[in-house]
């Protein structure tokens, strides 16, 4: 795995450009070889150009407070502004730096100004969406930590680092009996879901040298295991209630984010989520993506991501060309999400697009 002082000079000196070993953006092409791995580069000039299209459209709607989010529900929602920040990161643009340098900026002083000195290090915008706020705090923390040591001034540095040392030190704090996290900042019960934004930030936050106690991974690790169901999937609560796509894509990148990479319970995780491969629906009369499409599909391609060639190789032209017939008719570059807004799709949808990049710090090659 790259160093993340070399992927830092790497983005820098190259400026936005795709990752080393991979067609430049001025040539991208599918079915590329990289030279020091058996990925195969499937990055063809209409994903770039739907990509180009995303950032921009996240760019130039961005609100004025440098949030993401674009209803009323959701506008200033810290997850949708986090996901909007690290979609343009993945495009090699880091705050202050880059054609699009200043929207993350924008957004990192955003989240940074929302945190909560009740209970200390808590992340998140009162107004607005009020369910589900360990999912704001989570993501927060992951886009804080994964833009950590990027900033343009040492003060701006100071700051995020504390931030960041109090947002973590409260997910430790919150972490069940079980091992798990649920909705809001205090040990109740758990879900899958919440559980894996929580575990994920606490891995990046531990990749760039913050404490994080070996026992938090080890309880996470207990309570994903316990939702796992007979069918490989899991559920979303611990021993009970049946498997679905994206919790199942979640449980299998939380086992990762704890450290197991192999074993019985990720194995039969990927053969599941396999047997959903993007595209087999697709030309069904009627198909509509399920709940929570872009949830599911981030998590499923990070997990195939780091599954290896074999998995990756498959899984990515299946959801490229799926996301790419979502988008070809759309005028403004935009992905759609009725229950949330476009912010959060295309921001989804471009983060997929462009793991090929390398660039993300806790998805790096």
């Amino acid at each position: 795995m790259h160093s993340r002082r070399g992927f830092l000079l790497r983005a820098a000196s190259i400026g936005g450009g795709l990752a080393v070993g991979l067609p430049t953006r001025a040539n991208p092409g599918a079915d590329v070889v990289a030279p020091d791995a058996e990925y195969v580069n499937h990055v063809t000039l209409e994903t770039q150009r739907a990509t180009d299209r995303g950032l921009a459209f996240l760019a130039n709607t961005q609100n004025r407070d440098g949030s993401f989010g674009e209803t009323q529900t959701f506008r200033g929602n810290l997850a949708i502004t986090s996901l909007g920040a690290l979609a343009l990161m993945a495009g090699g643009h880091l705050p202050g730096r880059g054609p699009y340098g200043t929207n993350v900026l924008r957004a990192l002083q955003f989240v940074l100004g929302k945190e909560q000195k009740s209970p200390p290090g808590f992340l998140n915008n009162p107004v607005g969406y009020s369910q589900g706020r360990m999912y704001s705090h989570g993501f927060a923390t992951l886009f804080l930590a994964e833009v950590y040591g990027m900033v343009p001034d040492r003060a701006l540095q100071d700051r995020l680092k504390g931030t960041i040392e109090r947002a973590v030190q409260l997910i430790v704090n919150c972490q069940n009996s079980e091992g798990g996290w649920r909705y809001d900042p205090m040990k109740q019960y758990a879900d899958s879901s919440v559980t894996i934004c929580q575990i994920m930030a606490l891995r990046a936050a531990r990749n760039v040298g913050f404490l994080v106690p070996k026992e938090a991974a080890d309880r996470c690790v207990k309570y994903v295991r316990s939702c796992q169901t007979a069918d490989g999937g899991f559920s979303y609560f611990s021993g009970h209630g049946n498997s679905a796509f994206p919790r199942s894509a979640a449980g299998v990148v939380a086992l990762y984010c704890a450290g197991v990479y192999s074993g019985p319970e990720v194995e039969r995780g990927l053969g599941y989520l396999m047997k959903l491969k993007p595209g087999s629906f697709a030309g069904r009369a009627g198909y509509q993506p399920e709940q929570h499409y872009y949830y599911g599909q981030y998590y499923a391609a990070q997990a195939m991501w780091t599954a290896g060639p074999k998995y990756w190789n498959e899984w990515f032209p299946a959801i490229r060309d799926e996301l790419l017939r979502m988008n070809r008719n759309r005028d403004n570059g935009a992905w759609t999400d009725n229950s949330v807004c476009s912010h959060y799709a295309t921001a989804m949808a471009c983060i997929i697009l462009q793991i090929p990049n390398n660039y993300l710090p806790i998805l790096q090659k």
